[in-house]
């Protein structure tokens, strides 16, 4: 399973509709708050076994799985 599908699969547990994402899709444009994103990134964190700066504050999905591809083992 690629980055981006255990990104999406995580992003489902949400409430997010999932068919329509892209990793040209923002944060902001499905709906999540801050809040939401913290938690997101909080639980890929787990998944991924890895610690990530909320300093990053990646704007769309693709910025993030970029991210998550750049610190993974």
């Amino acid at each position: 399973m690629s980055t981006f599908e255990r990104v999406v699969k995580i992003l489902a547990e949400y409430d997010v509709e999932t068919d329509a994402l892209t990793p040209e899709t923002t944060f902001e444009s499905i709906g999540l708050d801050s809040l939401a994103i913290v938690e997101i990134l909080m639980n890929c964190e787990d998944e991924f076994g890895v610690e990530i700066e909320l300093e990053e504050n990646p704007k769309t999905i693709g910025e993030f799985v970029a991210l998550l591809d750049s610190i993974v083992d």
